[in-house]
C-alpha cells in the first residue's frame, strides 16, 4: 500500500481543504464540464434556474404514436438524466427537484421532457464552479422542509423536499413524490415535515455514534414555511396527547 497524501479527487468529486480557515469544499466542476460536452450543450446559453417556473411536465407530453417513440429513441434521455443524477447526489442539492421531475419520464420521454433536461444542463453550464463549503464553526444540525402543493398532474400528488445542514452546508437532501394525495397545502407541508423528522432522527443517532460532536444531544431544529402545518404539529389533540 502506498501513501499518496491527502485525497484531492474521489469518483469525480474534488476535495479542497484550507486548514488555516477551517474550510473544506466539495465540487464537481470537471465532471460537469465533461457531461456538458458529452451532450453537446457547450454552446448553449446558461440560465439562472434549473427549471422554468412555468414548466409543467406530465404523461400527456409523452409520445403517443410509434413514429414519435422511434424519434425519441435517438435522444440520450436516460443517459443524460443518469449523469445529472450523479451530480445531484454528490454535490448539487440545487438540482434535486428538477432532476427528480425529469427522471419520472425515462420510460417514455417526449420532446418537452428533453427540453427540461437540456435546461438543467444549461443551468449547470453557468454554475459548474459551485461547491459545498463546510466550515469548522458551531456544528449544529439544522433541517429545512417544503412541499410543492399537488403540482403533479398525473397523480395529483405533492413532492416533498428536505435538506439538512451541518457546518454551513448540506449533508443530506431529498426530493420525493409523496405516497398519498394531500387535500390541502397544510397537509402536503406536514407530510414533507414528517419525512424530514424521520431523517433527523436517523442523522442524530448516526452523529451520536461518531462521538465527535458536542451538540448531538440537542434538539434538531427543522424549519417549515407553512404556519398551519407548524400549528398542527404542535397541537397535542391531533397526536394522542392529553386533552385540555
Amino acid at each position: 500500500m502506498k501513501d499518496m497524501g491527502e485525497a484531492e479527487y474521489i469518483l469525480g468529486v474534488k476535495i479542497h481543504r484550507d486548514r488555516s480557515k477551517k474550510l473544506l469544499s466539495l465540487s464537481q466542476e470537471t465532471y460537469i464540464k465533461r457531461i456538458i460536452e458529452r451532450f453537446r450543450m457547450h454552446n448553449a446559453n446558461p440560465v439562472d434556474t434549473p427549471m422554468d417556473k412555468n414548466c409543467v411536465l406530465s404523461k400527456e407530453l409523452c409520445p403517443k404514436t410509434e413514429e414519435e417513440k422511434k424519434r425519441m429513441t435517438k435522444i440520450p434521455y436516460a443517459s443524460a438524466v443518469g449523469s445529472l443524477m450523479y451530480a445531484m447526489m454528490c454535490t448539487r442539492p440545487d438540482l434535486c427537484f428538477a432532476v427528480g421531475m425529469v427522471s419520472r419520464y425515462q420510460s417514455n420521454p417526449g420532446p418537452d421532457h428533453w427540453v427540461a433536461v437540456k435546461r438543467i444542463l444549461r443551468y449547470l453550464k453557468g454554475t459548474s464552479n459551485l461547491a459545498l463549503c463546510y466550515h469548522g464553526g458551531s456544528l449544529r444540525l439544522v433541517g429545512y422542509s417544503d412541499a410543492d402543493g399537488s403540482a403533479d398532474r398525473d397523480e395529483c400528488k405533492s413532492t416533498s423536499g428536505y435538506a439538512f445542514l451541518l457546518g454551513g452546508a448540506a449533508i443530506t437532501w431529498c426530493s420525493k413524490k409523496q405516497p398519498c394525495i394531500s387535500l390541502s397545502t397544510m397537509e402536503a407541508e406536514y407530510v414533507a415535515c414528517t419525512s424530514a423528522v424521520q431523517e433527523a432522527i436517523w442523522l442524530r443517532r448516526f452523529l451520536k455514534s461518531l462521538r465527535i460532536f458536542a451538540h448531538v444531544d440537542d434538539a434538531v431544529v427543522i424549519y417549515c414555511d407553512n404556519t398551519a402545518a407548524i400549528a398542527y404539529a404542535k397541537d397535542l389533540k391531533y397526536h394522542g396527547g392529553p386533552s385540555i
